[in-house]
Formats: C-alpha cells, sequence, structure tokens
C-alpha cells in the first residue's frame, strides 16, 4: 500500500489485501499447486492496486467512484437527516461514534464529517472545546471550519458548495495574488471568507 495509508485502509484496499493472503496460501496448503500461480497471482494483484492508486491520485472521478467522498453530516450543529439517510447511517449510529470520542450530547458539535474510511471528525462548539493556552485570557476562540476548495491542482465541488463560493470569486482571488487553480496544491476558505493557499513547487 506503500507509505500513503496515514489512517485505515480504504474498503476496495481491505479486500486487495485479504484476497492477497488468501491467494498466497494455496500454494502453501496444497502441494499440488505450483508455486509460480500463486506468485503470478499475488504480483498481479500488487501491480493492479498500485495502477489503481496511480489513476485515483491522479483523477478526482475516479478517487470518488472507487473510495467516495467525505460528507459534513453535522453543520453549525444542525444534523444533516437527508445526508444520514443517503449514507444509510442511524441517529442511533451517529450517537454512539459521538460517545466513542467523549461527545454524548449532539448539542456541542458545530460540525462532524464522515470521512472516507469510516471515521467521523468531530469539531465541537467554541464553549464546548477544552481550554488552550491562547484561551486561558478568557473568551474562546471561534470554530471555524476551513473547506478543501482546490486539491492538487483541481477545484473540488464539494467544497466550493459548502463554503457558498463560486468558481469564479476562486479565479478572481487567485488572480489578485498572480496564480491560477493549477499552481495551488492545496486551498481552503473558511465560513468568514478567510483563504489559506499553498502553492505546488516548481518543477525544474
Amino acid at each position: 500500500m506503500g507509505k500513503r495509508q496515514i489512517g485505515d485502509m480504504q474498503p476496495g484496499e481491505l479486500v486487495i489485501t485479504i484476497l492477497i493472503s488468501e491467494i498466497a496460501a494455496i500454494p502453501i496448503q496444497n502441494l499440488d499447486q505450483p508455486i509460480l500461480t500463486g506468485v503470478v497471482a499475488v504480483f498481479t494483484l500488487c501491480f493492479l492496486e498500485i495502477l489503481l492508486s496511480v489513476l485515483t491520485m491522479k483523477s478526482p472521478l475516479l478517487r470518488r467512484t472507487f473510495y467516495g467522498s467525505s460528507a459534513v453530516i453535522i453543520s453549525n450543529g444542525v444534523v444533516d437527516e437527508k445526508r444520514l439517510k443517503q449514507l444509510r447511517v442511524t441517529v442511533q449510529d451517529l450517537c454512539e461514534v459521538l460517545r466513542n470520542q467523549g461527545i454524548f450530547d449532539l448539542n456541542d458539535v458545530k460540525y462532524a464529517i464522515l470521512e472516507t474510511n469510516g471515521q467521523l471528525s468531530v469539531m465541537l462548539k467554541p464553549e464546548k472545546q477544552p481550554a488552550a493556552v491562547e484561551n486561558l485570557k478568557g473568551t474562546k476562540a471561534e470554530s471555524l471550519f476551513p473547506c478543501l476548495i482546490v486539491n492538487d491542482g483541481k477545484l473540488n465541488k464539494e467544497g466550493l458548495k459548502f463554503s457558498k463560493r463560486t468558481k469564479a470569486q476562486i479565479e478572481q482571488h487567485l488572480l489578485n495574488q498572480n496564480l491560477e487553480i493549477s499552481d495551488v496544491l492545496i486551498m481552503t476558505c473558511d465560513e468568514k471568507g478567510t483563504y489559506s493557499i499553498i502553492k505546488k513547487e516548481k518543477k525544474i
């Protein structure tokens, strides 16, 4: 799977891993089967996994097709019931996952995002967040959710929709900084319209 696996495996990668272990066990358990048969099958699956990884890295469409995309199921403290139904997730499932993270009240949550690996990322409301050094003077910093607008030189349509920005606004903001979308590695935007841009390294 390479070094790119930061969290849990994607469903497709888990299937490939199980298949490889099953195929590799066949010639070991059955001495009538030539070892070469298992080796060829294992290398074929490895090649297909590497090829799929490269293709999905280059194509956002393929990445969404094979791995899906992250889904915001709680936004500004409001549960998106329609999105829950689309994902076939019940409120009981949601509450159970939140309890596993030490959150027992849905009203404490400002944002909850169901990631492609099935994990739930949660941002608490400012008054419910643990105290940080910068907040010890008395007031809590406002919780802002930075949406991913540009990913590896390509627009993220879901990020645009969630941040209520248009392609023209993004292009104009980048133009003011003498940049194009293809020049940007990562670009985020929060609810207040604050942009964060990381440019791609220039090829030598």
